[in-house]
Formats: structure tokens, C-alpha cells, sequence
């Protein structure tokens, strides 16, 4: 199995939704950070590649036929280069303020809280790639929605048009289908993880302690 996709949209830019679309399209796995919380083991791996060292891409990402969101959306050159034949998507928002409108109030509100002895690694992992790849400051508003569009506009100025499919939450099955060469399914495009959702599932409104 190769990947088919990379995915270069940062998260909450619908990647839930695009990881289930790919699945049901692809008819295999699609890597999501859901899949890091299931797989610790994939942590360690993932912190190497955020430290600039080698990582063996086949033998992290080779039961997947897609992979959207962070941490490998941060990854989308080395990917993409790894994977020449795959489509780079790049899933975005409409603008840089509802993105960070989004991101603020479910990823960021989450890693504001301390992690669980299990996931410290995770988090260590995680706060490294923020820093990294989006700047010291992410979780100020102007640094992270700085990044977001460097980000986009380094994946738009480097991957050929030809390659490259720009994806927004609405536009729903057909730019997939057609980048891929599948019929459209005959079924509602998924639409899950809302901030609402995401909130709910981490707790955030629940009283810490």
C-alpha cells in the first residue's frame, strides 16, 4: 500500500471529515492525529522527523493510503517527494481568522491544559512541531495565523497545479473525485469534528481539576 494523498491543510481545516471521505473513496486507512492517539507508539518517530532527524516514512505510514492534519501535514514536502506519485491536498478555511477562530477554541484551548502522564510525550511532541514549524509564539492569534498562510502559500507556490487540489469545508466530494478518478458517491459528504464536537470530546467546558 502507497499513499495516494498527502495531506497538506494544518488542522481544523476539516481533515475529520476529509479523513472519513478518503477512507470511504480510497477504500483504506487514512492517517489523522486520531490515529497518533491510537498508535503511541508512533510518537517517538513523529518527534524525530519535528527534530529534523530521518524517519523511515513506509514504515510509519505504509498500512495508509492518505494522510491528512497534523503532525503529518507538517510534513508535506518531505511527503510529497517521498510519495511523488500522490495528490497534495491542501484543505484550508475561507479566511485566516476563522481558522484560528476554530483552532483556538479545540487544539489550542487543549494543549493550554496539562496532559495526562500518557500523553506527555505526545504533548512534548506536539508543542515541539508547534514551535517549530508555526513559531515560538503560536498561541498568539497574529503569530498563528501568520504561519497558517505561510504555510498555504508555501504548499501553493511549490506543488505543480497539476498535482495540487484546494479544498475548502462545503466543497464537498467532486474535487476529490475528479483528482482521484472515482465516482461520486452517493451519499452526504461527512461533516464531523465541529468545534462543538471537539470540545465536548476533550472536556474543555468541564471544570479542571
Amino acid at each position: 500500500m502507497t499513499l495516494q494523498v498527502v495531506g497538506a491543510g494544518l488542522g481544523r481545516t476539516g481533515t475529520v471529515s476529509l479523513k472519513l471521505a478518503l477512507e470511504r473513496l480510497l477504500g483504506a486507512p487514512c492517517y489523522h492525529m486520531t490515529e497518533v492517539f491510537a498508535h503511541l507508539d508512533h510518537v517517538p518517530a513523529w518527534h524525530r522527523a519535528v527534530r529534523g532527524e530521518p524517519v523511515d516514512w513506509e514504515a510509519l505510514l505504509g498500512g495508509y493510503r492518505a494522510v491528512v492534519d497534523w503532525p503529518a501535514a507538517a510534513f508535506w514536502r518531505e511527503l510529497s517527494e517521498a510519495y511523488p506519485g500522490a495528490t497534495v491536498l491542501l484543505s484550508v478555511r475561507d479566511d485566516p481568522e476563522t481558522w484560528w477562530r476554530s483552532a483556538d477554541r479545540t487544539v489550542f484551548a487543549a494543549m493550554r491544559r496539562p496532559a495526562p502522564p500518557e500523553l506527555e510525550a505526545w504533548s512534548a511532541m506536539v508543542s515541539d512541531l508547534w514551535q517549530t514549524r508555526m513559531g515560538e509564539g503560536w498561541d498568539d492569534p497574529r503569530v498563528a495565523m501568520a504561519a497558517y498562510e505561510r504555510h498555504n502559500d508555501a504548499v501553493r507556490a511549490t506543488v505543480p497545479a497539476d498535482r495540487l487540489v484546494e479544498w475548502r469545508p462545503g466543497d464537498g466530494w467532486e474535487p476529490l473525485c475528479t483528482a482521484l478518478g472515482v465516482a461520486v458517491p452517493d451519499e452526504p459528504f461527512p461533516h464531523e469534528n465541529t468545534t462543538a464536537d471537539f470540545r465536548a470530546m476533550a472536556r474543555l467546558d468541564a471544570p479542571e481539576g
